[in-house]
């Protein structure tokens, strides 16, 4: 059994259609965002490899692919930091979209974390006969004992089917895409959503001269981000043992983020900011609404969110909902059967990934200690310098 040896050689033999499996010594992580970064830390804290594979060509592809230029971390800083290495000191209390992604590349370089970019894991099933997880990409086939799914709650944009939107001559376009409201400028905007991002895409169309008219269609629990100079959510931290049934605890019930307010509300109470009850059509020239109202509109902003993707690519397995959601709650949510794990899939935050990271990693580095010493006198499953290898099928 050959040791690999690097990219290089690797897409050599590919292109030589010659044997494309590869055999992981530790776990596969799928998904090189914050959940991906974090448990691979961890690991290399117990001493284990793993192998991320990235569909993108970043870490942190989300944070810098999709998301909007004034962006800032909704809650403070200490309550979004990822095992074992915490933000600058530096950084003020919200970190900017860019100082995050600065983080993400500092953790990642301090770890040494190097994920395989543009593998897009096209299917995950594991191989009952071998005892391995196969994941196979567009350019390989990876053999592992241990499969971490980290591709987290926001892997894919939420497009709604809206009656008449394909008729529409204007702009369409999700949050995913959007950057500022510059491009929007004295324009008419219909904003679909409101939560946390159509709130602030409201807000930063409102510099532009826009008045955007936002839809809600259910009730919406808006907290202020502060209160008395303190954290919100540090606050609703420190009496988590009141009641459950409050806006902080809204996500872990219903999916649903409550809002923490950044100066929107004042922009609606002053009438910058129209609210909608509901779309009924959407016209060629703009939307009909459920009280009868009809405006005429430029352009359209999804704000309707993100979904995780994986019944698209992990079979086989009914760990997951028909949503890609673990069917255990947290904090039991982390780990399935035959060496299947998920992380940031608690509906908590970074704080939830940074507990399935830790958690992860200890169970795994257990394991791996104990096929370490039942085969210390002859190990080949974990080579001391490569993480992969070449094998013929």
């Amino acid at each position: 059994m050959g040791s690999y040896k690097g990219e290089d050689q690797h897409r050599h033999h590919h292109h030589r259609n010659e044997s494309n499996c590869v055999l992981v010594h530790g776990p596969i992580i799928v998904g090189a965002g914050p959940s991906g970064l974090a448990t691979s830390a961890c690991l290399k804290q117990q001493s284990v490899p793993s192998l991320i594979l990235e569909k993108s060509d970043c870490i942190a592809s989300l944070w810098q692919h999709r998301t909007y230029d004034r962006l800032k971390l909704h809650l403070p800083k200490q309550f979004c930091e990822l095992p074992l290495l915490g933000f600058p000191h530096n950084f003020p209390k919200y970190p900017t979209k860019h100082q995050f992604i600065s983080y993400m590349e500092t953790y990642a370089s301090h770890f040494s974390i190097k994920p395989r970019f543009n593998q897009a894991v096209i299917k995950a099933e594991f191989d009952h006969v071998l005892g391995f997880w196969r994941v196979k990409t567009q350019d390989f086939e990876y053999l592992s004992r241990w499969l971490i799914v980290a591709t987290g709650e926001n892997a894919e944009p939420v497009i709604p089917d809206i009656p008449g939107i394909d008729r529409f001559k204007g702009r369409v376009v999700h949050t995913s895409l959007y950057k500022s409201g510059s491009v929007f400028k004295n324009q008419r905007v219909l904003v679909i959503g409101c939560g946390n991002s159509g709130m602030e895409v409201c807000l930063d169309l409102c510099r532009f001269n826009v008045i955007p008219h936002m839809v809600v269609r259910n009730t919406v629990h808006v907290l202020p981000r502060e209160m008395f100079g303190f954290s919100t959510f540090g606050i609703a931290m420190a009496l988590v043992k009141w009641p459950k049934t409050g806006p902080i605890e809204l996500k872990n019930v219903t999916g649903k983020t409550p809002v923490l307010d950044v100066g929107a509300l004042s922009q609606i109470k002053s009438g910058k900011i129209k609210v909608i009850e509901g779309v009924k059509e959407i016209t060629r020239n703009g939307a009909k609404f459920v009280d009868g109202q009809e405006k005429e509109i430029d352009s359209i902003i999804l704000a309707t969110g993100y979904k995780s993707n994986v019944p698209t690519w992990l079979k086989g397995c009914e760990f997951f909902t028909k949503d890609g959601m673990p069917k255990s709650p947290f904090p039991n949510g982390w780990k399935a059967e035959t060496g299947l794990y998920t992380v940031g899939f608690t509906r908590r935050g970074l704080l939830g990934t940074a507990s399935d990271a830790v958690n992860i990693a200890k169970d795994i580095g257990e394991q791996w200690r104990t096929i370490k010493e039942c085969n210390d006198s002859n190990f080949n499953y974990l080579p001391q310098r490569n993480v992969v290898q070449k094998v013929k099928k």
